[in-house]
């Protein structure tokens, strides 16, 4: 099973994805990583992404994602996947993949940005994800704002994967 915890930027993805993939000893990936350089360098200017520079992105993505599955491992992905066609294309011939939505009001989110000082993605372009964002409707949606630990608790019990050591 590929985990993909997803939303928009400062709603604890990353956070939220390592704590889970240690829960469940599996490999943890952060979609960021896999930015070409020109996308880092277009976001830290406070330049939105396109749908054509984040072509390059989604290709490395799913690219991961079918090796991913062609080992048969499991594995949890912190991806923003905030439109509709995204989701269709990233999760495209893959057998089991799910999406997590972490939902985080715009407050809660720009303070988060704020405090950030080691990242790319600014309070800037907080408007441009809330824009992009088509809230999934296939999703396990969880309210961001929760501690860390209950978010992982809920995610092993919804997604029926066992109870994490503590919880």
């Amino acid at each position: 099973m590929i985990i993909v915890i997803m939303g928009v930027a400062g709603s604890g993805k990353t956070t939220v994805g390592r704590e889970l993939a240690a829960s469940l000893r599996w490999p943890f990936h952060d979609a960021d990583d896999l930015h070409p350089a020109a996308n880092v360098a277009k976001m830290s200017a406070g330049t939105p992404l396109t749908a054509i520079d984040r072509e390059p992105w989604l290709a490395a993505l799913r690219a991961l994602l079918f090796r991913i599955e062609a080992q048969s491992g499991d594995a949890v992905l912190a991806c923003s996947s905030l439109s509709a066609a995204f989701r269709r294309r990233l999760a495209a011939g893959l057998r089991d993949l799910r999406y997590v939505y972490l939902r985080a009001a715009p407050g809660l989110i720009a303070a988060r940005l704020g405090a950030r000082r080691d990242h790319f993605f600014g309070s800037d372009l907080l408007d441009t994800q809330f824009d992009a964002l088509e809230e999934p409707n296939d999703a396990l949606c969880l309210d961001a704002s929760e501690p860390v630990a209950a978010l992982v608790g809920r995610i092993r019990r919804e997604l029926m994967l066992g109870h994490p050591a503590g919880l």
